[in-house]
């Protein structure tokens, strides 16, 4: 049983992970970073093989770092490539596979378990993203189909639904980019809760920076984190103009009432075929494995320091979020990768700093 005791503990190694390990390495802080992959490159390495490089909404610049390039090329290969020697070239304290199952306090320390492994630490900072959270809703019927139901998770490319008849679902970026990349293939229809709210203007940084500060309100409550993506507003990509030009973005229609076995039928009776329904419908912060700290609030979130716009869990200093609420997106994880840094300083300074066994 690994019984090593460390300053701080990294649960995670993506972006927000990794930029997380640089700056405790360079504030000399005695760390390790768990990863549940067998590789590195995080959530990235999951994506379908026909998102590139230019698909994606940007990979920000690793602290130390340039950013990958934008071209044509795979981005489930390039980006876990990039991290990969970012870890060589960093010398980062990465383990993995490493598949926590717990954390818990006992004896002044915070234990973390994965199976019969255990790892004790003073700070944590947990950076488990959302991959493995795909939030699928329930629908009447849902059982019946017999059609495909895939979740964004389990994409696998556009050239699978050539031929066949597509619902999507889901309001965000990620359903209008399936759409963009479906519709000149094959028939398509898109339904959401909401009437979709689109932006034609620049995104600024200072609209960027309104759109973070309405994720930092709700963590600064104790709500559940909204996407950052989900308060920007929808934009078309070049590469999406021609599903446009199609009218798919247009023949917006609102959520059906129920599944039935080849297809949904709506409140009004309409009932459309289709062959596969594909659920766009976003991630939830994987965060189950901290239940045992209850750092929950009775909002349902975990609340935040700093008004939302900082890392440290309000119910307890030792434990710090990143790529949760404002920081889930590539740009903000790496800025709060600085911060939890300095949050664990903070922590082990009000504990003192001296490890013990």
């Amino acid at each position: 049983m690994d019984m090593q005791i460390v300053e701080s503990i990294v649960i995670g190694a993506g972006q927000a992970g990794l930029s997380t390990s640089y700056h405790l390495k360079r504030l000399g802080t005695e760390h390790l970073v768990l990863d549940a992959n067998a590789i590195a490159g995080g959530a990235w390495q999951h994506r379908w093989d026909a998102l590139t490089m230019n698909d994606v909404h940007g990979v920000a610049e690793l602290p130390g770092s340039t950013p990958p390039a934008r071209d044509a090329k795979q981005a489930n290969v390039v980006v876990p490539a990039s991290f990969a020697e970012y870890e060589r070239m960093h010398e980062l304290p990465v383990i993995r596979p490493v598949h926590i199952d717990r954390v818990t306090d006992g004896e002044g320390m915070l234990r973390v378990h994965a199976g019969e492994r255990e790892w004790r630490a003073r700070t944590i900072v947990n950076a488990t993203g959302t991959w493995t959270q795909p939030f699928l809703p329930h629908y009447p019927g849902m059982e019946t189909f017999v059609g495909e139901q895939l979740h964004t998770v389990d994409y696998p490319g556009p050239e699978h639904f050539r031929g066949k008849r597509v619902l999507v679902v889901g309001g965000g970026a990620s359903a209008v980019q399936f759409l963009g990349a479906l519709a000149p293939i094959t028939e398509t229809l898109w339904v959401t809760r909401r009437e979709p709210v689109w932006r034609d203007d620049d995104f600024t940084p200072e609209a960027g920076a309104a759109a973070v500060a309405l994720v930092e309100q709700r963590v600064a409550r104790g709500l559940p984190p909204q996407s950052v993506v989900g308060v920007t507003g929808l934009m078309l990509r070049p590469q999406e103009r021609e599903a446009e030009r199609l009218g798919a973005y247009a023949d917006r229609r609102p959520m059906f009432q129920r599944i039935e076995p080849d297809g949904v039928r709506w409140a009004d009776g309409l009932f459309e075929q289709v062959d596969v329904v594909l659920w766009a419908t976003g991630f939830r912060p994987a965060i189950a494995h901290l239940a045992p700290l209850h750092l929950r609030s009775d909002a349902g979130g975990i609340q935040l320091d700093r008004n939302g716009r900082g890392t440290t869990a309000v119910k307890d200093p030792r434990v710090q979020l990143v790529g949760y609420g404002p920081s889930a997106s590539t740009i903000g994880a790496n800025r709060a990768g600085r911060t939890a840094a300095k949050g664990v300083q903070r922590a082990l300074s009000m504990t003192g700093s001296d490890v013990i066994a």
